[in-house]
């Protein structure tokens, strides 16, 4: 037994603060685990969430049955539209063609009649009033008389 104490202090004293904080964090682990297991709800449901769960599972279902509705009904207005949209646009392209074949037969210059529909169907097809932006008078960046070819001017 004398034998003993001695290993035992001298490591104590080497490791001791070590040892007494790895003891103190094994604690306090164990602490959280026991309260995280004792928070958790338990896997059998009672007699009074067993009688309510179908309600609420039930009326969720219900719910999102609903919305799903709701959504595809937008989607195929939506669709709708769309097709009515290109519908019309088909109907303007066909006119067109109409008319640049009528022009044609006649004759005329068709190209020039063909811009200025084109025009009329983007000015009444668009909504927003986009000004068209002028190109500011910019001078240029180097003379009139600057050949890159010519070797001069290079500055060197």
């Amino acid at each position: 037994l004398r034998l003993v104490p001695v290993p035992v202090g001298s490591l104590l004293s080497s490791y001791g603060w070590y040892i007494l904080l790895a003891a103190v964090a094994i604690y306090l682990l164990i602490q959280k685990i026991s309260q995280s297991l004792a928070a958790r709800p338990s896997s059998r449901p009672g007699a009074a969430d067993a009688a309510v769960e179908p309600d609420m599972v039930v009326r969720r279902q219900e719910a999102l049955a609903a919305a799903r509705l709701r959504m595809q009904e937008e989607l195929n207005a939506q669709a709708e539209r769309y097709k009515e949209k290109q519908r019309q646009l088909e109907e303007e392209k066909r006119r067109q063609k109409i008319a640049m074949w009528e022009s044609m037969q006649e004759g005329k210059s068709y190209k020039g009649n063909l811009k200025l529909n084109q025009q009329e169907v983007e000015s009444g097809a668009s909504t927003s009033s986009a000004v068209p932006k002028s190109k500011p008078n910019k001078k240029p960046l180097r003379g009139g008389g600057y050949n890159p070819l010519s070797g001069e001017g290079g500055g060197t």
